[in-house]
């Protein structure tokens, strides 16, 4: 079995009028939220997702299915301290995680440092060991629009 190991996530949320915006663990001032179960932290689901392929296991549906009530608008970081639980039960460590936060609108960079201190706690890192940017999609497609933001993310871990 590798000792090293590489996950890619992926997550997107439609926005969603009068609800709270939160990203990596920070709440945004904003007009909008994202729709979904949990509190919709598409940075954070896609981070947990990451780390889940990385480690060989189901994705996060699996673990914090949108049916079972105790996930309803749940803060994210919690399901990261989870997900960072079970990788260390299983015998492995988050080496670090790098994402990409694509959103129009509110502006993610004065808020990075924060995402990155946020994200490094939940997942027992530094935050030297979160990469973190944000970009837009320059007007195109529906996150281009405003409708929706979306996350990618990758992640190395390590046998312990």
């Amino acid at each position: 079995m590798a000792s090293l190991r590489i996950g890619h996530g992926y997550d997107i949320h439609r926005t969603l009028p009068g609800r709270s915006l939160v990203l990596g663990g920070v709440r945004f001032e904003s007009d909008f939220g994202l729709d979904g179960h949990s509190d919709a932290d598409c940075l954070t689901h896609a981070i947990c997702d990451a780390l889940l392929g990385a480690a060989g296991l189901p994705d996060i549906g699996h673990f914090f299915p949108t049916t079972d009530p105790a996930f309803k608008n749940i803060d994210s970081q919690r399901l990261l301290q989870t997900v960072a639980a079970e990788l260390r039960a299983r015998g492995w460590r988050i080496v670090n995680v790098d994402a990409s936060l694509v959103a129009e609108r509110p502006k993610i960079a004065p808020r990075l440092t924060e995402m990155k201190a946020r994200l490094a706690h939940s997942a027992g890192l530094t935050p030297e060991d979160v990469g973190l940017k944000a970009t837009t999609n320059e007007g195109s497609d529906d996150i281009g629009r405003g409708l929706a933001i979306a996350a990618h993310a990758v992640a190395l871990i390590e046998r312990i």
